[in-house]
């Protein structure tokens, strides 16, 4: 019987980095620049509710700013969400999303739990307000998709992901699809005194052929699109009923796609 594998990224690459991170202060600045440099992306978690005060960016230049990048919720205040009732806690992410849609003029569907904190309540009122995936803060120094997009594990934090590049890397090619989740806070860089890390990293990462650049929405658009996927009983016709492209090996052989609103009969 014909098999046909997801273990493919858009343009047909079998690995995928993203970045992500949070609170919105003055070093993202430094940090997009560094990003865009070697061709990264990155999602950016703010609190609209510090935007402007001391030490972080201001409204105005968010747009500009993280253009070709994602921005999404991190609450308004940054609260333990755990701590906060449930209409409180739709405040803080509806009023996040409001601010941050007015500013960027596209629908934000994306967060991270501030302080990583989060539990099955939490869990359950985002359901309810549009956000579609959330970071937590618990690395699992592997790399695979989200099992559960609203407790998404990353990889590791920057601080540990120079001892992970080389197996990310080396990795097999049509094995599984390699997602490399890196987060943290751009204020650690100063901190630290260690720009010099990211500035590595994104050398090491950045402009390969075999690698797919993405934010975190733009995974779980892609995901979504696999799964939305028609196959027929004999996996020699596949129809896509998604906005996008979508990659795939069939019965182990070279990579294929399926355009947007195609059906596709394999050979």
């Amino acid at each position: 019987m014909a098999k046909i594998d997801f273990n493919l990224f858009p343009g047909g690459a079998s690995k995928c980095v993203t970045f992500s991170y949070d609170d919105g202060r003055t070093h993202d600045r430094r940090l997009v620049s560094i990003l865009n440099e070697h061709g990264c992306k990155g999602s950016f978690h703010l609190n609209s509710g510090k935007l402007g005060s001391d030490g972080y960016i201001t409204a105005e230049e968010v747009p500009g700013l993280f253009a070709g990048h994602e921005v999404s919720v991190h609450t308004v205040t940054h609260p333990f969400p755990t701590r906060i009732s449930s209409e409180e806690l739709i405040a803080e992410v509806m009023g996040d999303r409001r601010t941050l849609e007015r500013l960027v003029g596209y629908p934000v569907r994306g967060m991270s739990y501030p302080f990583g904190n989060y539990d099955g309540r939490v869990i359950e009122v985002l359901k309810t307000l549009g956000i579609e995936c959330s970071r937590t803060t618990r690395s699992t120094s592997q790399f695979g998709l989200p099992a559960e997009p609203l407790t998404w594990h990353p990889t590791c934090h920057h601080k540990r992901a120079a001892e992970l590049v080389d197996r990310f890397l080396e990795s097999p090619r049509h094995r599984h699809p390699q997602l490399f989740y890196i987060w943290g806070h751009s204020y650690e860089f100063a901190n630290d005194d260690n720009w010099n890390l990211i500035e590595k990293l994104c050398a090491r990462l950045g402009r390969r052929e075999d690698v797919w650049y993405a934010t975190n929405i733009d995974i779980i658009d892609y995901v979504s699109a696999w799964r939305s996927l028609r196959i027929s009983a004999d996996a020699d016709i596949v129809y896509n009923p998604s906005a996008l492209t979508v990659w795939f090996t069939h019965n182990g052989a070279a990579a294929a796609s399926v355009a947007p609103g195609e059906t596709l009969k394999l050979p």
